[in-house]
């Protein structure tokens, strides 16, 4: 059977986007909106792995292509994205900086997770060791090969400089609070240390864009390359499968241009932050309630745990206490919830709660604590935050999924021992500790899900 791949006749549209992240987000959303926008044949995207090489040695014998598979409630629909002209692995630094030095490169977008960035707080970790070895190898030599995020941008705004290039923007499509700030920080603190000649050249000639993104998008498997093989006759190995939502809602300047993405269902607006925390306080914090307390019911999905009468309401209980905190209307607040149970209810997407679990330690701060704050504040007890919190602390105790996160072991060691103890830690290290009404309604939820959860 004939493999994916572009014919003579199918050129790939030349290079004017570089995202770092080649993962199956990426490809079922911005991807997506590029190759629909009615301009995409001038905006090519060359696409960089993570760590992991995988992603560029499947797609690279596709020349890029792929198929999306949206998953409804009743049927799919397939469609061939066709908008990645290149794919290499995070490797080809060599690659990426001549990318950097093009001047029809006007964009650089990012999905990278909210762990890729090294900040804390919203600045650059400058004493960790991947940053620290970065750091010496561009003093050393700015055309060395660097790993981190943060690094990479920094080396590609080098050799732009150098190049004479003309502007650029960065565009990070995480579900991170502010995260063109977060981009622009790292990005300076980084340049700060490796040459502070450069923050004035990025001062006039670099934008740094935000943006929203919503598109649920579980991991692919056997069954997807099964299903094009069945319905286009093709193999693809590596296909992507997602639902037929999607959400794209971005703020910049784009002084070099961008693709006519508001043409494919984007909104360009003046200020990002009332969508960013709907969705991050709504859909993101109640996943992240459902991972953790899901698999202590036995449940393994989104799908399974939201029929589940008691996580249902959990999740109910959560946007409750969150409607204070995002600012928008009552009624499109209202309106939104209703979707994002339909959505949750699809069967067919197998959304696992294990992989929306990982690295709870950069969630759980944005997606779970705003609302503690805003409650606490006007003095109402938020419990189906202080539920969302008992339940990723029983996670850390060793109870439902196992821990995945970047800094899941000084997590653990602070919700280890004593129940009460633990609590006490965690929200101290959270920053809502000293609070003893809260921590006793985080510990009386914690007693009951390390009692009754599924053996």
């Amino acid at each position: 059977m004939k493999r994916l791949a572009r014919d003579v006749s199918h050129e790939p549209a030349p290079v004017r986007i570089v995202h770092l992240g080649l993962g199956n987000f990426f490809r079922a959303h911005q991807a997506w909106y590029t190759g629909r926008a009615p301009d995409a044949s001038e905006w090519g995207i060359a696409a960089f792995t993570g760590r992991r090489p995988d992603g560029a040695r499947v797609l690279a014998p596709q020349d890029g292509l792929y198929t999306l598979i949206t998953r409804g409630p009743a049927e799919d629909s397939f469609e061939v994205v066709d908008s990645v002209s290149a794919v290499h692995t995070a490797s080809d630094h060599a690659a990426l900086l001549d990318y950097f030095r093009d001047p029809e490169v006007a964009l650089v977008t990012m999905t990278v997770t909210e762990a890729g960035y090294l900040h804390r707080g919203g600045a650059l970790v400058l004493d960790d060791e991947q940053v620290v070895a970065d750091l010496a190898a561009l003093r050393a030599d700015p055309y060395r090969a660097v790993v981190t995020v943060p690094g990479k941008l920094v080396a590609g705004l080098l050799a732009r400089q150098v190049a004479g290039a003309g502007p650029i923007t960065l565009l990070p499509c995480d579900n991170l609070p502010g995260n063109g700030e977060v981009v622009e920080r790292v990005v300076r603190d980084f340049a700060a240390a490796a040459d502070g000649d450069l923050l004035e050249w990025i001062d006039e000639h670099v934008d740094f864009a935000s943006s929203m993104v919503d598109r649920i998008t579980p991991a692919a498997s056997a069954e997807d390359e099964r299903t094009v093989r069945e319905h286009l006759g093709m193999e693809d190995a590596s296909p992507v499968r997602t639902e037929p939502f999607s959400e794209w809602v971005m703020s910049g300047a784009f002084p070099a241009g961008r693709p006519r993405w508001e043409d494919a269902g984007a909104s360009i607006v003046a200020d990002v932050v009332p969508y960013e925390q709907r969705k991050l306080l709504l859909l993101n914090g109640s996943h992240s309630l459902l991972a953790y307390s899901g698999p202590l019911l036995g449940h393994e999905t989104v799908d399974e745990a939201i029929a589940d009468p008691r996580c249902r309401a959990w999740v109910n209980e959560l946007w409750d206490d969150a409607t204070a905190t995002v600012p928008l209307p009552v009624a499109e607040v209202a309106a939104y919830r209703s979707a994002l149970l339909e959505r949750f209810d699809n069967p067919r997407m197998g959304d696992a709660l294990a992989r929306i679990a990982m690295d709870g330690s950069q969630k759980i701060p944005v997606r779970i604590v705003p609302v503690v704050r805003t409650e606490r504040g006007a003095g109402r007890m938020p419990t189906g935050a202080a539920r969302a919190l008992a339940a990723w602390i029983a996670h850390l105790r060793g109870h439902g999924t196992p821990v995945t996160d970047v800094e899941g072991a000084s997590w653990q060691e602070s919700a280890a021992g004593e129940a009460g103890a633990a609590v006490t830690a965690v929200l101290e290290r959270l920053g809502i500790g000293g609070d003893a009404d809260l921590e006793e309604l985080v510990g009386r939820y914690l007693a009951e899900f390390e009692q009754n959860r599924r053996a």
